[in-house]
């Protein structure tokens, strides 16, 4: 019995220990660019006002003079699609842009065509 107990205990322990020599992973983000039709102040700040508290979200960066808002966001919890349907919600139109997956773009790619920035 003695031995049952001290083999699990030390199974539990180095399971322990296994565990946290793991360096933890750096949480993952995604920045998008939304193309979208704002136009004024008010806009923005419906923007402001809401976006930021969808889930996953990160940060908020409004441009009203490019018509773009920039989204970082926690790709576990949220993604492109919810993030146009809350932007809809507010009576916005939006679709992703520049800037997908992390990675930083310029609005000549294929992501951009056709919109005026």
């Amino acid at each position: 019995m003695k031995k049952i107990i001290l083999v699990l205990f030390v199974a539990l322990f180095s399971f322990a220990a296994a565990e946290a020599q793991q360096p933890k992973g750096e949480k993952k983000s995604v920045t998008t660019t939304f193309v979208t039709d704002i136009d004024c102040a008010g806009c923005a700040k419906k923007v402001t006002n809401t976006i930021p508290y969808e889930k996953g979200v990160k940060d908020v960066q409004v441009d009203v003079a490019a018509k773009t808002v920039t989204v970082t966001f926690d790709p576990t919890k949220t993604n492109n699609e919810t993030l146009v349907k809350a932007f809809a919600k507010i009576k916005i139109k939006a679709e992703a842009g520049c800037a997908e997956k992390g990675e930083a773009k310029t609005c000549t790619d294929a992501c951009c065509t056709g919109h005026k920035h």
